[in-house]
């Protein structure tokens, strides 16, 4: 999944990620295969990295979400769209996570199937019926649940599920059975590292998968993540809490197009776009000014497809550069300001609209800085 963007300038976060992970990410979105994929230590990073890549290249769009969510693992990455975790702290939360599942699923061996074609009640009718270890994992949408826990326990409900009527039953390539009970050993380590983190509150609304309502206090997020280990991820809830606040469209970044076809299932005359590729962005701006046509120009809250967003460069201090104001023409590699040592240079042309961030402001790596018109 990582083949597309190696020549993007987006790729600069994979260089960082494997510096922080002290790993070579690049190799393992490039070059790793199915098996070693299925290791959940290489499936976490990889998409956590590779969907803030794509997220890096939106912005650079200068488009900005008004809701997060994220499915499972995701909702780290929500967590840090969002100005939650930083980027460094996501990197390292999610690498302690990974592999604290991963012992946990050493300890517990466990294994996942997707149940189709069954409405959600019956799948935890099925579950119990196999009176065995396993338990509902994902709602993930209607007709789409997915169970976990036991070989033994998840085959039995399989056999269940089908005799009530369920289409198909099909195993899925992970290595432990997440989001049950057997997750429990986990659950401590997980949340001295989400301390370590401390989550900070955002304007962003995210959706939680334990409660699928919105949260914008960090310190809500210790009890939340580490719920989630061993609760079933409400997807589809989710999903439609995001339709109760009005949510125009819904889009997927990253590698793959599994959620874009669960909120098509959830979510009654939604409009969804997958963005996995570069070739994919321009697909996205043609697709957010039809999804909200009267955005077209600034108004003050979000930002659109003649706007573009200057971000942190590094973490630190930010000192704008005094002699900007609004209106100041800014060519590319203007210098803005500076975030501790680091030159804050813009890689866009355009008319300075405002500056986001403030004088003495102590950013994290890719918070907004700055917003610009470019026509």
């Amino acid at each position: 999944m990582g083949r597309p963007w190696v020549d993007h300038e987006s790729w600069e976060l994979v260089d960082e990620a494997s510096a922080i992970a002290g790993r070579d990410v690049g190799r393992l979105l490039l070059d790793a295969d199915a098996d070693e994929l299925k290791d959940t230590r290489n499936a976490q990073l990889t998409t956590f990295v590779s969907s803030l890549m794509v997220l890096d290249a939106v912005e650079r769009l200068g488009l900005e979400p008004s809701m997060c969510a994220g499915h499972s693992l995701g909702e780290y990455t929500a967590l840090t769209a969002s100005g939650s975790l930083g980027f460094d702290d996501g990197v390292r939360l999610v690498l302690e996570r990974s592999d604290a599942m991963h012992e946990a699923g050493q300890r517990q061996p466990g294994v996942m199937s997707a149940v189709l074609g069954l409405d959600d009640d019956q799948v935890e009718v099925a579950c119990r019926l196999a009176d065995d270890q396993v338990w509902v994992a994902n709602y993930n949408a209607p007709g789409q649940v997915v169970v976990a826990g036991s070989p033994v326990g998840v085959e039995k409900a399989a056999v269940h599920a089908k005799e009530l009527g369920a289409k198909r039953v099909m195993s899925l390539p992970v290595s432990g059975a997440f989001h049950t009970p057997y997750m429990t050993a986990a659950r401590d380590r997980l949340r001295a590292a989400i301390s370590a983190a401390r989550p900070r509150d955002s304007d962003v609304p995210i959706i939680s998968n334990v409660d699928a309502l919105a949260h914008h206090r960090g310190d809500e997020w210790s009890s939340l993540l580490s719920a989630q280990l061993c609760s079933p991820v409400r997807w589809k809830h989710s999903l439609l809490e995001l339709q109760r606040a009005n949510v125009a469209g819904f889009v997927e970044l990253g590698p793959g197009g599994e959620l874009s076809g669960m909120v098509k299932r959830t979510v009654e005359q939604s409009r969804s776009i997958r963005v996995a590729t570069p070739d994919d962005l321009d697909d996205l701006l043609e697709w957010v000014s039809q999804v909200t046509p009267s955005a077209a120009v600034h108004e003050g809250e979000h930002l659109f497809v003649v706007e573009r967003l200057v971000v942190a460069p590094a973490a630190g201090v930010f000192e704008p550069r005094s002699d900007l104001i609004e209106g100041s023409r800014i060519d590319v590699g203007s210098v803005l300001g500076h975030v501790g040592e680091a030159e804050v240079r813009s890689p866009f042309a355009g008319i300075l609209q405002s500056f986001i961030a403030h004088s003495g402001e102590r950013l994290a790596l890719r918070e907004p800085i700055a917003w610009l018109r470019t026509h």
